[in-house]
């Protein structure tokens, strides 16, 4: 279910010039980064590049979920990471992008951290909002 502008508790404001061969920052200056396009799609690879910052964004974003989900089951997941890949290829219309999500909780059997991600993919705000708009795989 989406949400209406009155529940926003905080808003994110980026602005990018020169698109991905240029500069994005956010208002508040805390983020402030040259983008290149990788040498994989000819560019430089000097800066980061948009998918790096969504891999960023999208692997802090679950790894909050986990918490969330880890504290509803009582599950220890002291010591866990969360990786995000987000690989970009050509489409049909253009490019697109692929996303492959995995995590590391030492605390816990394989089953039980299977289950962890699997209900963290449920509720973290990213995966809601790519669900059903690209390929999400948990690894």
């Amino acid at each position: 279910m989406s949400i209406q502008q009155t529940d926003v508790l905080y808003t994110a404001v980026a602005t990018a010039e020169k698109g991905r061969d240029g500069r994005v920052a956010t208002d508040d200056g805390k983020l402030d980064v040259v983008v290149n396009p990788p040498k994989e799609m000819g560019g430089s690879g000097a800066g980061t590049n948009p998918e790096q910052l969504f891999a960023a964004g999208y692997s802090a974003c679950f790894q909050g979920a986990l918490g969330v989900v880890a504290r509803q089951e009582k599950a220890d997941i002291t010591g866990s990471t969360v990786t995000a890949k987000v690989g970009i290829g050509k489409n049909d219309d253009g490019f697109g992008i692929i996303v492959e999500i995995s995590a590391a909780i030492p605390n816990v059997d394989a089953a039980t951290a299977r289950d962890l991600l699997e209900k963290a993919h449920q509720v973290c705000p990213y995966s809601k909002a790519t669900r059903g708009n690209i390929t999400v795989t948990l690894a």
